[in-house]
């Protein structure tokens, strides 16, 4: 099985931010090397379009799809249920991307059977709050297209022009108190992303012209590959300006909220700022460049489809047998599942139904529809694990 078919699925494909340009690039980076990738959303928009013009096929309808994929890759909980669903027989993976975004909660179901953690943080929530067992976590962390960000020339000895990255930042945010830092330094500001009302469809068509940049996580990460010097800020606080000796640490929290240990305050950004170094920064872009490319992060996230889905054919019997049982006794609240998940799981209900004998119909028989997660159960724990 060389060229692998992946479903990757996502809640949106209407806005940017982090785990739509992560489905992006992956999807892109897969057909680059030779795999059959397909994106499933309910929500297309202008990441759609830019996946379509790559030539990655991208449907809002899993019934378009006439082959069934060999693995399932979710990133959001009902999507990625209802994929399962749909394709009986077919193992997923679950990425949980934020430490604590209702969406990135991970389901609970027999033929998933690996959860992937883009950081150190994540990794703690699957282990130590969500219940997953170690032996079907990874971490895999994130990267970045180094053919689209292209280094920059040598940095100023002293920074001119300065660029808060994010989504997030407004003036209720933290865009007022990088501006302080900087006008104290004699640095021009501007400022891109959702929250100022400029998002920016191509960032590495700007980044270039910037000598240091206010980002964090993806943001950040494309910054230092361009080779602009980056302190890591965004509305929940500010972290250090990123070197050399500390990356390898910042990275595994993928430049997040672990990272941004300081409240927002312009006296904290000045200092640094003032650890601004242009060496520093340039030796920061040749090691991303070197250990941080999407081309590697694709063949590691292809060993691990691999892997799933030999476990997966060697334990298919068994696998069957426990889908049955959660399917039988498992409750699955609607708000949580989804409603094509939920339209499946009731028609096999009533395909069963029909089938059965006259007589007093069993427990697994009836309407198991709930508004409601079970008693002690949270929204992350999608069907009941049964033993």
């Amino acid at each position: 099985m060389a060229r692998l078919r992946i479903l990757l699925t996502c809640t949106t494909l209407a806005r940017r931010s982090g785990s739509e340009m992560y489905t992006r690039d992956l999807a892109v980076g897969l057909l680059r090397q030779g795999h059959s990738p397909v994106v499933y959303s309910t929500e297309m928009g202008e990441i759609a379009h830019e996946l379509k013009m790559a030539t990655v096929p991208v449907v809002d309808n899993l019934a378009r799809l006439s082959t069934p994929p060999h693995v399932i890759h979710g990133n959001h909980h009902q999507e990625l249920m209802t994929a399962l669903l749909h394709f009986p027989g077919v193992p997923g993976l679950h990425v949980c991307h934020a430490w604590n975004a209702v969406e990135a909660s991970p389901p609970r179901f027999p033929r998933l059977l690996r959860y992937v953690a883009v950081d150190e943080t994540s990794r703690d929530r699957l282990l130590l709050e969500d219940g997953v067992p170690e032996d079907r976590v990874r971490m895999h962390l994130n990267s970045v297209d180094l053919d689209r960000f292209r280094p920059r020339g040598p940095l100023p000895a002293q920074p001119q022009r300065a660029l808060v990255f994010s989504n997030y930042a407004s003036e209720h945010t933290h865009l007022p108190v990088v501006r302080e830092a900087c006008a104290r330094a004699g640095i021009a500001l501007d400022a891109v992303g959702a929250g100022v009302g400029n998002s920016v469809p191509r960032p590495e068509q700007i980044l270039g012209g910037y000598d240091l940049v206010f980002a964090k996580a993806r943001s950040a990460l494309e910054s230092m590959a361009v080779g602009a010097a980056v302190v890591l800020c965004d509305s929940t606080g500010i972290g250090p300006m990123v070197t050399a000796a500390e990356l390898d640490a910042l990275r595994r929290a993928n430049f997040e909220i672990r990272t941004l240990r300081h409240p927002l305050d312009a006296e904290v950004l000045a200092r640094e700022i003032a650890r601004y170094d242009p060496d520093a920064a340039a030796e920061v872009c040749r090691r991303v460049r070197a250990t941080a490319g999407l081309d590697e992060a694709v063949r590691g996230m292809v060993e691990i489809y691999r892997e799933l889905i030999a476990e997966h054919a060697a334990s298919a019997p068994a696998a069957r047998r426990q889908q049955r049982r959660h399917l039988r006794h498992g409750r699955a609240p609607r708000r949580v599942l989804g409603q094509h998940a939920v339209k499946e799981r009731l028609q096999l209900r009533g395909r069963r139904r029909r089938a059965l004998p006259q007589g007093p119909s069993p427990r697994w028989a009836r309407s198991t529809e709930s508004e409601e997660p079970e008693k002690g159960g949270r929204p992350g724990a999608v069907l009941k694990e049964e033993d």
